[in-house]
């Protein structure tokens, strides 16, 4: 392992601690050399989400987010990056980790360090690495978190479940998944749940944009991307006619791939075969 710069299968967290460019070390990045490349890549997706920037520039003049300490839990990306940034404009101060081990764009990660952001996130964590980020974000000098913005629910039932005098500080959280949004009516059903929470998932602009539109090209390409194989006469089995299946399903039919969907749904299910969907009912 190169202690500017990371190799092999080293973990970042056992090794000497990196700096960014104004000595600030308060992260912990695969190579914070790569963050000239992860900021070109944060950039295009600027120029991709103009409604980000606009609310970006509102927000920086009003400083909405004065005072608020975010715990923030997701996916890094450029996308993902774009959103942490606009936080920061608002005056929020963040500490972020990554919700899934194979998901952080390390060169993402290194940009946003760069920037000056406690970022805890690099690809191809091991289990003990994905709860050692999430605790640096939950404790720090002079920090005490008062939201939580989570993908998945794993920050926010890490803290309830072993730090629970610092959850009941918390003021809100805000959860994009449905595993997340699941986790949180079981707590609530226990009567368990003291802190207002959003659910983020089931949102019209969610459901209805994001889950199709967004993942009729995401799944795929991601498919493609770790497959190497073309879609064109494949026999493909969808499972789940849901918003995420009708894009999948719209996104395979124009690779000329033959498909296949089960569904258990009945409504789902007859959405499917007036789409003229070869069914499996179950």
């Amino acid at each position: 392992y190169d202690r500017v710069g990371g190799v092999g299968d080293v973990s970042p967290r056992i090794c000497d601690t990196q700096s960014n460019s104004r000595g600030f070390s308060d992260f912990c990045v695969r190579n914070i050399r790569q963050s000239g490349r992860g900021r070109r890549l944060i950039e295009h997706a600027e120029r991709e989400m103009p409604g980000m920037m606009l609310l970006r520039k509102n927000l920086a003049h009003e400083q909405p987010l004065e005072g608020a300490k975010i715990v923030c839990c997701g996916h890094i990306t450029a996308q993902s990056a774009v959103l942490l940034e606009t936080l920061t404009a608002a005056g929020a101060h963040i500490r972020v980790c990554c919700c899934n081990v194979n998901t952080t764009n390390n060169k993402v990660a290194a940009a946003l360090a760069e920037s000056g952001i406690s970022i805890f996130a690099w690809k191809q964590q091991s289990e003990q690495d994905f709860w050692w980020c999430i605790e640096k974000c939950i404790f720090a000098s002079s920090w005490q978190p008062n939201m939580i913005l989570d993908d998945g629910g794993d920050a926010t039932h890490h803290m309830f479940n072993d730090f629970n005098g610092t959850f009941n500080l918390i003021k809100g959280i805000v959860e994009e998944s449905i595993t997340g949004v699941h986790r949180l009516y079981q707590l609530a059903q226990q009567q368990k749940l003291t802190i207002p929470a959003m659910n983020v998932h089931d949102s019209v602009t969610k459901t209805k944009f994001d889950n199709y539109y967004y993942c009729r090209e995401s799944v795929i390409d991601s498919i493609k991307k770790t497959t190497g194989l073309m879609f064109g006469g494949k026999q493909v089995l969808v499972c789940g006619y849901g918003e995420v299946g009708k894009g999948c399903c719209d996104a395979l039919k124009g690779l000329g791939a033959i498909l296949y969907v089960s569904e258990i749904d009945p409504i789902c299910a007859l959405q499917a075969w007036f789409n003229r969907e070869s069914l499996f009912l179950r």
